[in-house]
């Protein structure tokens, strides 16, 4: 039995899905550069301040979007993580 909404549905979720990946991976090679940029110049790979103003902002932004701000400041802190995990392997010449 084919439930037509539902697969209408289904089928945004993908097409989000997708441009969230797209743009995890725009988002991944801009972090990248800055990581080259920040051995290069032998800047430490985390910036704390950086960051809670990015949380800060963020949070802001969720809620303005009826998104939950815990939600977004756990998603925002994995990416994070990631990023400063990438700038430690290129600082230490991997």
């Amino acid at each position: 039995m084919s439930d037509e909404m539902l697969e209408a549905y289904r089928g945004s979720i993908d097409n989000i899905d997708a441009a969230l990946v797209y743009l995890l991976a725009e988002r991944f090679k801009v972090t990248q550069a800055v990581g080259r940029h920040k051995a290069a110049a032998g800047l430490p790979p985390a910036d704390p301040w950086r960051e809670e103003r990015q949380i800060t902002r963020l949070r802001a932004l969720a809620g303005d979007a009826r998104l939950d701000a815990d939600f977004t400041e756990k998603f925002l802190r994995f990416i994070i993580d990631e990023v400063i995990r990438h700038h430690e392997r290129l600082r230490d010449g991997g």
